[in-house]
Parts: structure tokens; C-alpha cells; sequence
């Protein structure tokens, strides 16, 4: 896989990172304007400056709280770099009989409308009951291999609370004609968001770099030196002025990218718990309903619309349309799905602004 196809992946579970090792060093006069990875590679044994590399790309390496992102940095006598090394992966995954929402399956292929809660493929913290255990349960050794053994026939990611359309490669040659699709922007992804407030204008586009948060490991953020996200929005229905049903279209597909991108630019997505909650932390009725006058809004709700709200335990946010061409043949797929109950009643509750 390369560097090009593992950036249009999102990401499995989105919500928090697990916790690992943590180490720490601090920089010697000697060490003056030396790399930061090369500094940490010869200080911690066991790691090397390859795995250092790695271990900043996901945000586990920090000074004086500091999310520190760039590998290339210079370093000056004193400073205290904390790295957090996380736990040994899990086993390989093994088959489990979990049920699966199969829209289409061919000897190439399979489209899968994936629930809410289910992780993608094993990973700390999730190592098992996810996509990947299903899918080796329901296809066997009919899997494309080049997404590796943690992850077979795993062409692109939802995060482990979004909803919706998947598609999975049973062999190589299909694996290698999707991402090829991924790569050169052909392969089209569709998504139905209620989000609070209602954008303006209606129809637009949304830029900005997406990378780690500075202030917190754990969550994606617009920054400079991220890697460039655009994501185009129309707004198809609005209730009141409180929320809006937001139909997203990814031109790129960068971890978090929609509920990053919606929270940017003032409009988080109903329900999210990380990037939807006011700042000051504070949750019960408001819960995840949106920063600053979003959450203030929400008070003067009739009480019915707010315990929808409460009741979304997740983001409301659904992949409702996959585009693509047929790796073997490039006949014209297309799949939708319809939004789950829960984002329906979420829905229906709204209407009655």
C-alpha cells in the first residue's frame, strides 16, 4: 500500500487513541539543532528513527504538553520530549460469525452497509467483533491481501460511528483498481450529515489542511502543514435555524475529514462527542449538539427535539451514495443507502421546529 492510498483511508475508531509506554527525554547541549527524530531514535532504545517517524504522525510524541508534529524539528538543549508508545497490537484477526448488511458481492467484490459502533479491523483497544472479523467469517481466504493481514481486502475506512457504505476487495486485482480509483478522485463518496445551524451559502466548498491537533493528540484539526482536505456541501433541508440536513461529497478523504471540516467552519455534526461538545466540557442536555451558541440554542428547544438530540449516542453522520467503476470490467456501480433509524428519528423529531 502506498503513502498515497493509506491517506485516503479514514480513520477505524476515531474517538481516542490508546494508551501505551510513555518515555521521555530531554535534549543536551550536545544536542543542539539535531532532528528530532534522530535525537530520539539514539536516546530510546528499542525504537527506531523509522518508528519515531511514525509515532509523531499519530501525535504520540509531545513537549510540555505540546503536540509536537514535525519529524524535522531542531531541537534545543533542555527541551523534554514525552513519547507515548502504545501496547503491542493485537493478535491476527480470526473469523467470527458476525452478521453483515451485504448490498452487492461478485468474485471481485463486496459492498457492505456497515452500522454504527462497528470497528473496521482490529487495532488496540478493539480486538475483535470488528468489520475485518466478519468479513473472514463470511468471505474465508477470499480476500485481497494487500491491504496486509490486520486488514485483508480493506480498500477505505468509516470512522467506528459513522454509518453507511463500504467497499471491499476479495482479490488483488480489484483492490488495486479501487484504490487506483481513490487516487485519482473517481471514486465517489456521499454522505448525509444533520449539523447545527444552518451553513451559509447553502452549496459550497470547505478547505483546509487537516493534521493532528496541537492542543490534542487525540483529535484531527484544520492546521497549518496539515494535508489538504476539500470537502463540498449542500444544504438540503433546515429546521429552523437550530440544525440542517448537510449532504457532504469527499474530494479528498482525510481522517475525520466531514466532522473536522463542519466544526470549522461553525457547523459541528449533531451528536459527535469529540469534536461536537462546547469547550468548556459540559454535556447533559446539550450533549454534543455543538460549541458556543449551539449548545446555548439548544436550551430554548421543545423538550421532545432535545431528547432526541441526547438520545443520538453517536455522530449523525450516514454514507448514503458510493460511486465507482468495476475493477474488471469498469462498468458503472452505484449504490445508496437509506439513513439508519436512529438519524431518521433525529430527523423527524427536527421537523417539528
Amino acid at each position: 500500500m502506498t503513502a498515497d492510498e493509506e491517506d485516503e483511508m479514514e480513520d477505524p475508531d476515531g474517538e481516542a487513541d490508546p494508551e501505551g509506554e510513555p518515555f521521555s527525554f530531554t535534549a543536551a547541549e550536545a544536542d543542539r539543532g539535531e532532528r528530532l527524530d534522530k535525537l530520539l531514535a539514539c536516546g530510546l532504545d528499542g525504537l527506531s528513527r523509522t518508528r519515531i517517524r511514525s509515532l509523531i504522525d499519530q501525535g504520540r510524541v509531545s513537549s510540555l504538553g505540546r503536540t509536537i508534529a514535525d519529524a524535522s524539528l531542531r531541537v534545543k538543549p533542555g527541551q523534554t520530549f514525552d513519547v507515548l508508545v502504545p501496547e503491542p497490537e493485537p493478535a491476527l484477526p480470526v473469523p467470527q460469525e458476525i452478521p453483515l448488511a451485504v448490498a452487492y458481492e461478485d468474485d471481485d467484490l463486496l459492498v457492505i452497509d456497515k452500522p454504527a459502533g462497528m470497528v473496521v479491523h482490529p487495532a488496540a483497544g478493539n480486538a475483535d467483533g470488528t468489520l475485518v472479523n466478519a468479513l473472514l467469517w463470511h468471505c474465508g481466504d477470499r480476500l485481497s491481501g494487500i491491504g496486509g493481514v490486520r486488514r485483508p481486502g480493506i480498500v477505505h475506512r468509516l470512522d467506528k460511528e459513522t454509518s453507511g457504505l463500504m467497499v471491499v476487495a476479495k482479490n488483488d486485482l480489484a483492490h488495486g483498481g479501487l484504490a487506483a480509483q481513490f487516487a485519482d478522485r473517481s471514486l465517489s463518496r456521499t454522505y448525509h450529515a444533520v449539523v447545527a445551524g444552518v451553513p451559509s451559502p447553502a452549496r459550497g466548498e470547505i478547505t483546509g489542511d487537516i493534521g493532528r491537533s496541537p492542543s490534542d493528540r487525540k483529535k484531527m484539526a484544520v492546521v497549518a502543514g496539515g494535508k489538504p482536505a476539500l470537502t463540498r456541501y449542500r444544504v438540503l433541508k433546515a429546521f429552523g435555524t437550530w440544525a440542517s440536513l448537510v449532504e457532504c461529497t469527499l474530494a479528498t478523504g482525510r481522517t475525520h475529514q466531514i466532522r473536522v471540516h463542519m466544526t470549522h467552519v461553525g457547523h459541528p455534526l449533531i451528536g459527535d462527542p469529540v469534536y461536537g461538545v462546547r469547550k468548556n466540557g459540559i454535556r447533559g442536555a446539550s450533549r454534543g449538539i455543538g460549541p458556543g451558541a449551539a449548545s446555548a440554542r439548544a436550551r430554548g428547544l421543545p423538550e421532545p427535539v432535545r431528547d432526541a438530540v441526547v438520545a443520538l449516542d453517536r455522530q449523525a453522520l450516514h454514507a448514503v451514495a458510493l460511486r465507482f467503476n468495476h475493477p474488471r470490467d469498469a462498468r458503472p456501480m452505484q449504490f445508496e443507502s437509506e439513513l439508519p433509524l436512529d438519524i431518521q428519528r433525529l430527523i423527524g423529531s427536527l421537523e417539528s421546529i
